[in-house]
C-alpha cells in the first residue's frame, strides 16, 4: 500500500479514475456510489486503491459485523474450499446441517427448522411464501417505512404450474400502516391476513425504534387472530441492536425469522427459519435454491455465528453503541443541523437538514466511510469489533464535520 493522499475535492488519482471508467462502461448505473474504491480490509479498517486508510462504518451495509477478514473466517473459508465449495441440495449436506443446529439453538423459543437462501430478499421471500402455504391466504400486514428486499415475479414467470399452483394468484395484498401505531395494525387485520411482517427496529427506513409494548401487543393480536408474525431481522439480527435479535429488547418471539447480511461473515447467505408446525407446509419442492445452503457458505456462517456469541459481541455493541449514541445526541445540542439521534446498540441514524450526501463525501475526505438512508439520515453502522478508540475516532470525524462544513 502506498502513503494515504490527501484528494482535493473532485480530484481522483489514475487508479481510481481507471476503476471508475470501467464501472461507469460495463456496470448497469443501479447504484450511486462514493468515489472510492475500496481493496484491503483488516477488523474495522479498510484502504483504497490507492493505499488511503479508513474506518469502516457502513460495514458492508450491517454485514460485517465480525469485521474485514477476521481470522477465523478467513481459515474456515481455506478450509472449505479445500474441501467442498458446492454441491447439489438433491444431497445432505454436512455443513447446512450443523449451522441450522447452531442457528436453531441461538433463535428465540420455538424456531427450529431453517431454510437456505442466498440474501435478505430470499430470506424474505421464503417467509412470505411459507406464510401462504400454511394460511391459505395472501394477505399481509406490513410497515410504512419498511425495506424488505427487490424481487419480483421469479415464481409468476415459472412454467410448471406445480411450482406455480401453491402461490397463486400472484401479487400478494399487502397493507402498510404506520409503524409503531397498534391500533392501526388492528384496523388492517381482516379474515384474509396472513401474517404481519415488521423490522423490530426499521434500518433502512432511518434507524426507527418502536415504543415498548408495540411488538408485545402485535404479538398478543397474531396469537388472538391466528396470524403469523414474521420477523424481518436481516439488518438487526446477530448483535447489531445490543442483543442477539432486536426482539429481544421487547421479550418478542415471532413465529418466522428472516436473516442474512451478518449472518455470512460476508459471503452471500440468507436465511429463513420457522416453527416446526410452520414448517411443515414446505414439502418436497415447495421452495428451493441452486446456491443456498451450499457447503462454503453455511461453514462460514457457522463460524460467523459462533464468533458473535464466543467474543460477545452483542454486549460490546451495546456498550459501545450506547457511548455512541449519548456523544451524538450531545452534539446535536450544539448543531442546529441534526434534527434528531436514534440508537440502539451500533445501529444509530441521525436525521440532518443538510445535505446528506454531502456530508457524508465531506466525512470520506476525512477517512470515514460513512452512508446516508431515507434521504436524510446518516447511518452508522460499524463492525461491532470495533475499538474504543476507533470508534472516538469515527465520532470525532462526524463532530468535526458537522462543526466546520
Amino acid at each position: 500500500m502506498g502513503k494515504n493522499q490527501d484528494k482535493e475535492e473532485g480530484s481522483l488519482s489514475p487508479n481510481s479514475k481507471a476503476v471508475i471508467s470501467l464501472d461507469e462502461k460495463f456496470v448497469m448505473h443501479t447504484y450511486s456510489r462514493f468515489p472510492v474504491v475500496p481493496v484491503k480490509g483488516k477488523g474495522v479498517k479498510v484502504w483504497d486503491c490507492d493505499g488511503k486508510e479508513y474506518i469502516d462504518c457502513v460495514s458492508g451495509i450491517a454485514v460485517l459485523n465480525v469485521g474485514h477478514c477476521h481470522p477465523r473466517i478467513l481459515n474456515v473459508l481455506k478450509e472449505q474450499a479445500e474441501q467442498l465449495v458446492h454441491i447439489s441440495n438433491h444431497f445432505y449436506i454436512d455443513q447446512q446441517a450443523k449451522a441450522s443446529e447452531y442457528l436453531a439453538k441461538i433463535t428465540p423459543k420455538k424456531l427450529e427448522k431453517t431454510f437456505w437462501g442466498n440474501s435478505g430478499t430470499e430470506a424474505v421471500e421464503a417467509a412470505l411464501k411459507l406464510a401462504i402455504k400454511y394460511k391459505g391466504k395472501h394477505e399481509f400486514i406490513a410497515a410504512q417505512g419498511s425495506f424488505h428486499g427487490r424481487s419480483m415475479g421469479a415464481l409468476a414467470t415459472t412454467w410448471s404450474e406445480n411450482y406455480r399452483a401453491p402461490y397463486s394468484p400472484f401479487g400478494i395484498n399487502v397493507k402498510f400502516v404506520p409503524f409503531n401505531d397498534l391500533q392501526a395494525v388492528k384496523e388492517a387485520v381482516s379474515k384474509d391476513t396472513a401474517g404481519i411482517i415488521l423490522e423490530p427496529v426499521q434500518g433502512q427506513g432511518g434507524v426507527n425504534i418502536p415504543s415498548n409494548g408495540y411488538l408485545k401487543a402485535v404479538r398478543e393480536l397474531c396469537d388472538e387472530k391466528e396470524i403469523v408474525l414474521i420477523f424481518d431481522e436481516v439488518q438487526t439480527g446477530f448483535g447489531r441492536t445490543g442483543k442477539i435479535w432486536a426482539g429481544e429488547h421487547w421479550g418478542v418471539n415471532p413465529d418466522i425469522m428472516s436473516l442474512a447480511k451478518a449472518l455470512g461473515g460476508g459471503i452471500a447467505t440468507g436465511a429463513c427459519i420457522a416453527t416446526e408446525e410452520i414448517a411443515k407446509a414446505f414439502d418436497h419442492g415447495a421452495h428451493g435454491t441452486t446456491f443456498g445452503g451450499n457447503p462454503l457458505a453455511c461453514a462460514v456462517a457457522l463460524e460467523a455465528m459462533k464468533i458473535v456469541v464466543e467474543e460477545n459481541l452483542p454486549e460490546r455493541a451495546a456498550n459501545l453503541g450506547k457511548k455512541a449514541t449519548n456523544q451524538l445526541k450531545e452534539l446535536k445540542e450544539n448543531v442546529e443541523a441534526i434534527k434528531e439521534v436514534r440508537g440502539i446498540g451500533l445501529l444509530i441514524g441521525m436525521e440532518v437538514s443538510r445535505d446528506a450526501k454531502k456530508l457524508c463525501l465531506e466525512m470520506i475526505k476525512k477517512g470515514l466511510l460513512i452512508t446516508y438512508t431515507a434521504k436524510n439520515v446518516l447511518r452508522v453502522i460499524p463492525p461491532l469489533v470495533i475499538e474504543e478508540g476507533e470508534l472516538e475516532k469515527a465520532l470525532n470525524i462526524i463532530t468535526e464535520t458537522f462543526t466546520k462544513y
